[in-house]
């Protein structure tokens, strides 16, 4: 459980201007992650773009991912729905071999109540033996997980290690964090959170960001993760700016663009998602240039 404490990355998934998987681009952020000191990787995540992947693409990136970190990073992979069988069916059917753990968002549009929910996550966590990740991000599910349904879950199944919590509710927040059982890790899904969250107790982040700004961001991590409380808000602040105009337009519209200015991918997103517009592109450019001048 200790791997999955301080900086996960999301990771984008880079697409050519045809919008095929940009693979030598995939390889060179996964390096740039790498050589920055990110502790892990969370692949086909929202930020993945992994409802537009087939099942093809997807079995391929993971591969391909997993070839390239060669064991130097430990490995997320996002496998949720709104079917609670359909992820049984592919946690049995799934080669999974190179993935230390699964990430699974809450069931979305069916808008299930919390008995539903723990009912839902008990299912999965009996069908592997794969540690489970759970993902708690209202915004995009419109239903919360509830610290009591949060909390039931990591007393009563041994895998389930983890929530990823992006309900934006700090209070929610440390209410599991002063009742969860020991080891039980609670990640920040909110970069702009992210240090208030650590200040907490909590055990780090999944981040978006620092696909762009892996070095300083996970320095900011740390530094909390050990105290540095100065060091830590002058990381913060520094980042803090361009962490709303990641969001604005779409994720991950955002951070493509953030990482088209840096150099190391193109910023094509898949249908329905667009490019950001040039005024928010024109301020990203800006910040960026920002932090990276600092």
């Amino acid at each position: 459980m200790k791997n999955f404490r301080g900086t996960g990355v999301a990771i984008v998934t880079p697409f050519k201007s045809d919008k095929s998987v940009d693979y030598d681009a995939l390889e060179r952020l996964v390096e740039h992650l790498i050589q920055n000191r990110i502790d892990y990787l969370v692949v086909q995540g929202t930020t993945g773009e992994s409802v537009t992947l087939t099942n093809e693409e997807k079995a391929k990136t993971l591969a391909f991912i997993i070839k390239v970190t060669n064991n130097r990073l430990p490995i997320v992979l996002g496998l949720g729905g709104n079917c609670t069988q359909t992820i049984i069916n592919s946690l049995h059917s799934l080669n999974l071999t190179g993935v230390d753990a699964i990430l699974s968002v809450s069931p979305y549009y069916n808008k299930p109540t919390q008995e539903g929910i723990y009912q839902h996550y008990k299912a999965i966590a009996a069908a592997t033996t794969k540690p489970i990740i759970l993902y708690n991000v209202p915004g995009r599910t419109s239903s919360n997980i509830l610290p009591a349904t949060t909390l039931r879950l990591a007393n009563d199944c041994k895998n389930i290690i983890a929530i990823k919590e992006a309900s934006g509710n700090l209070e929610q927040c440390m209410e599991i964090i002063k009742n969860k059982p020991t080891g039980f890790l609670v990640i920040s899904g909110d970069d702009a959170l992210t240090l208030p969250f650590i200040a907490s107790g909590g055990d780090g982040v999944i981040s978006v960001l620092a696909n762009a700004f892996p070095k300083g961001f996970s320095k900011m991590v740390n530094a909390a993760l050990s105290g540095n409380i100065k060091e830590a808000q002058d990381l913060h602040y520094k980042h803090f700016d361009i962490i709303h105009y990641l969001f604005c337009e779409g994720n991950p519209a955002g951070i493509k663009a953030t990482l088209k200015v840096l150099g190391i991918i193109g910023d094509a997103v898949r249908l329905p998602l667009v490019n950001v517009s040039d005024a928010t592109y024109n301020k990203i450019k800006e910040l960026t240039s920002e932090i990276t001048a600092k």
